[in-house]
């Protein structure tokens, strides 16, 4: 589970603007667009390039910009490399996202406490903010996916250097989460498959459990599994501390069970020692109905690269298990 990123780099440079902003779009293949947008787009480490005139001294986001998908040390020595016309560079206070998914304005007034910042808007933190200070961005989005100025809940202006901030976090973020939601949900997963093609199934699983941000994985291993009397099966044990109900964890790893019409694998889902069963899970006429519902949902979530990569494994095992009919049927 991430629970901290960084957000992009915002460079502001000096200069004549329409001559700057013909350069920087020659310079870096980019196209200017609004800088909301930039910001929802843009990863960590990347650099967002806004153009001002050379008299403007304070740290305004314009309306439009740059979003250049590359480091800002990279994007700055190309700057100076080049023959653009700057007058003169200023950098925007560095932006850290924490992941909180309930209590968003208890997580911000306790931030403010600690590192002695103000709470505001995530726009008016960047409008105030300078060069050497930080904004601590809260969100409930998984960090796996862009986050856009509409899915910051809230911000704290830091008036600190961002590594000494960072540093903090590191260590205290664990145990501010605990102070939040103290109730955390413990469980276990069971993953067996009649073909022992546990590589694979391993890696889906854990693929989405990362890409959904659904936990902290605090212990895994192999057990032995008892269906029926003197029959014993190895199976995958994975042991998930979440914040989900784990009802909801049972239904998105229920997607993984089936590809079409195939059967890659079983997965249960233990709170204790008392399996959920699937009929705990809604109104459905059948395990494969579920599951069917489940995978139409888990398409939906999963980030592009991991739907990608899920996919490649899953086109293994359904040769492996001649899977044709089902692509047949699918086509």
């Amino acid at each position: 589970m991430r629970l901290m990123r960084f957000g992009p780099s915002i460079v502001f440079l000096r200069g004549d603007v329409e001559t700057l902003k013909k350069g920087v779009a020659k310079l870096f293949g980019v196209e200017e667009i609004p800088t909301e947008e930039a910001i929802r787009e843009s990863s960590e480490f990347e650099t967002i390039l806004l153009v001002t005139p050379p008299e403007e001294t304070k740290t305004i986001p314009p309306e439009t910009g740059f979003l250049v998908k590359r480091g800002a040390k990279v994007v700055l020595a190309e700057i100076v490399n080049s023959d653009l016309p700057v007058k003169r560079v200023e950098i925007e206070s560095t932006i850290i996202l924490l992941r909180i998914p309930e209590k968003v304005e208890e997580a911000l007034k306790m931030l403010a406490e600690k590192f002695g910042g103000e709470v505001m808007t995530q726009l008016d933190a960047l409008n105030l903010g300078e060069a050497c200070d930080t904004v601590i961005s809260v969100t409930r989005k998984k960090l796996s996916s862009p986050i856009g100025p509409e899915d910051v809940e809230g911000a704290v202006l830091v008036r600190r250097d961002f590594l000494s901030v960072y540093r903090e976090l590191l260590i205290d973020l664990p145990m501010l989460l605990f102070k939040l939601l103290p109730e955390w949900n413990e469980v276990t997963i069971k993953l067996y498959d009649t073909n022992r093609r546990y590589e694979e199934n391993i890696e889906r699983l854990l693929l989405v459990i990362e890409d959904l941000d659904l936990g902290f994985i605090v212990g895994e291993g192999w057990d032995w599994d008892y269906p029926r009397p003197f029959m014993r099966v190895p199976v995958y044990r994975l042991k998930l501390l979440t914040w989900e109900k784990p009802e909801r964890v049972k239904f998105l790893l229920k997607g993984l069970e089936y590809r079409g019409y195939t059967r890659l694998c079983d997965i249960d889902v233990f709170v204790g020692k008392k399996k959920i069963d699937w009929v705990e899970l809604g109104k459905f006429k059948s395990k494969f109905e579920l599951a069917e519902k489940a995978r139409e949902e888990l398409e939906k979530l999963l980030s592009e690269d991991v739907r990608k990569k899920l996919h490649e494994i899953e086109e293994r095992l359904l040769g492996e298990t001649g899977g044709k009919a089902e692509k047949a049927k699918a086509s």
